[in-house]
């Protein structure tokens, strides 16, 4: 008899674990999701590294739009004033038709939807109660439908409702003093840069990043201000501060913007329940400083999928080892980045873009600090 899955949450993690199971056909699985639809009107860009574009090939994401999708050949990195410091290669990460691709969140979340949307996906769905029957997982909705599963996955982000119904442990997640700004861009708004190419501009306390995200160059913007405030009244006002480093950013500020808080979950923990897995941010969320959310929640749901495939012993220790050693990698660079990006000395902000100029031009340091991430 084939084994059954619950995936709660509709995100990136979610779908890549149901597009595997589906194109392998040896289980039945079913997607539940909270919302009443797939946030598949959000335009802003994600990034993915030659090691999640390797597994998304798998379930044939070479055959997306070439329209739809960018392949920027390096980073510029910039002063708030935007002058430019260094840059690095990202050729060099690419093999074959594996490379680093830049695309608006949508357009993934429209390919991963394809085959299973029908038939595989229920929306409305917010978990009730859970117990164990017969070896097996039984969830209660609250509509009054319920599931009888072998296994749970839990998908649905930071702040996992599944691991609420499953965990005695709390592992809430810590507000990092920190917003995200996004917007999306026609054009690079005045700002001296290549807008064939990732920029990211450092100032203090801030750090902007500024990349297309298909062929005809839509522009994804995203500003990380540090503020001690999860909800300001008025961001706008806020921005002010960012402003002041740079005028020119000023006209990218009137823009339509969008700002969230940013969340780190404190600690790695295991699922403490044999037939619960956690993939994506409710597995672990950090900071957004190094471009992996999306990656690692690819990552996470084939790791996890791999497993199950090779009907592999103890996989849930399996994966807790193999997934935590991962993330712990991409968690210390994201802190790394999140100090270094927003200096507010300038003395230090001259040492760091001098070491930057030297260490970007080492191989060995970029295959250790980068390599480890983008082709594993």
């Amino acid at each position: 008899m084939k084994k059954k899955f619950a995936i709660i949450g509709s995100g990136i993690a979610g779908l890549t674990l149901a597009n595997f199971l589906y194109k392998d056909k040896n289980y039945d699985f079913m997607v539940y999701e909270k919302n009443e639809s797939l946030p598949i009107d959000d335009g802003y860009g994600i990034q993915l590294s030659t090691n999640s574009i390797r597994i998304l090939n798998e379930i044939n994401f070479s055959k997306i739009n070439s329209d739809d999708i960018y392949h920027p050949k390096g980073v510029d990195f910039y002063n708030i004033q935007n002058k430019k410091i260094c840059d690095l290669d990202l050729i060099q990460f690419n093999a074959n038709n594996n490379k680093y691709t830049t695309l608006q969140r949508s357009t993934l979340i429209e390919f991963l939807k394809d085959d299973i949307y029908t038939q595989h996906i229920r929306f409305g769905k917010r978990i009730k109660q859970v117990s164990e029957l017969k070896g097996k997982v039984l969830i209660k909705f609250d509509d009054n439908t319920n599931d009888l599963v072998d296994y749970v996955i839990g998908a649905d982000g930071i702040f996992s409702n599944t691991r609420s119904f499953f965990e005695k442990k709390k592992n809430i997640p810590v507000f990092k003093n920190a917003l995200a700004i996004r917007s999306i861009l026609n054009s690079a708004s005045g700002l001296d840069i290549d807008q064939s190419r990732i920029s990211l501009m450092m100032g203090k306390n801030c750090h902007l990043v500024i990349y297309p995200t298909n062929k005809i160059k839509e522009l994804n913007f995203v500003c990380i201000l540090r503020h001690k405030n999860k909800d300001p009244n008025n961001i706008k006002t806020l921005l002010k501060e960012v402003v002041k480093q740079n005028h020119n950013l000023d006209k990218v500020f009137k823009n339509d913007l969008k700002f969230w808080p940013l969340y780190a979950t404190p600690k790695i923990l295991p699922s403490s329940n044999s037939k619960v897995f956690y993939i994506g941010d409710a597995f672990n969320g950090f900071l957004p400083t190094i471009a992996q959310g999306a990656g690692q929640s690819i990552e996470s749901a084939y790791e996890l999928f791999n497993l199950i495939k090779n009907e592999r012993r103890d996989i849930q220790n399996n994966y807790f080892k193999d997934r935590s050693k991962r993330a712990k990698i991409v968690k210390r660079r994201s802190n790394f980045n999140f100090y270094v990006f927003h200096l507010s000395s300038k003395s230090m902000q001259k040492i760091r873009n001098f070491f930057m100029k030297f260490l970007l031009k080492r191989k060995n340091f970029i295959n250790s600090y980068l390599g480890k991430i983008y082709k594993n």
